[in-house]
């Protein structure tokens, strides 16, 4: 028999943290890796929206480490968990600005704010920027509030929504659409 998905240990609004303490389910650290699994389903659909073998290759790695990142959000940090929980590392950061580095020497330099739009892979990778950019403000607000965030999370969040920004103009570049200018009104 398949084992149920559903627990209703969470019926009450309560949810357990790895290491076994209940938090409500509105909690910051809850609300923040939430941000991060919606950035991972983002990140998912941009790549079933643009065919591309190596950025397709990437992005998989990104989800990758959004669930690494994931994992690491949903530890109480003052708990030793039972399992092994992966790591973020320096490299996986290395591994962004080279792709972004390899991206943008293609690209024309930017002489105007640029609107999401132009393809629907285009603008799910906006998408995916501005929920990253929100994943990134929930880990600093966690912060803030003196709450345990592993210091490479920010990191590693920051310089993904930059990844995504020059993914999207990319794509764009790649697949022969015009970015959309912002033209402000005079």
């Amino acid at each position: 028999m398949a084992q149920k998905i559903y627990t209703k240990t969470g019926d009450l609004g309560k949810t357990s943290l790895i290491g076994g303490t209940k938090v409500p389910k509105s909690h910051i650290r809850i609300d923040t890796y939430g941000t991060v699994d919606e950035l991972n389903c983002y990140i998912g659909l941009v790549n079933d929206y643009y065919e591309d073998e190596k950025t397709n290759l990437t992005l998989k790695e990104i989800q990758d480490r959004l669930f690494t990142i994931g994992s690491s959000l949903a530890c109480d940090p003052d708990s030793e968990p039972l399992m092994k929980i992966p790591d973020l590392h320096e490299s996986d950061i290395d591994f962004l600005e080279r792709e972004i580095d390899a991206m943008n020497e293609t690209l024309p330099p930017m002489k105007s704010f640029i609107l999401p739009g132009g393809n629907v892979a285009v603008s799910t990778t906006h998408v995916a920027r501005c929920v990253c950019r929100r994943a990134e403000r929930c880990c600093v607000n966690m912060k803030e509030q003196s709450l345990f965030v592993e210091p490479l999370v920010i990191k590693y969040l920051n310089r993904l929504s930059d990844y995504l920004f020059v993914l999207s103009r990319y794509i764009c570049q790649q697949i022969g659409v015009a970015e959309v200018k912002w033209q402000p009104r005079k």
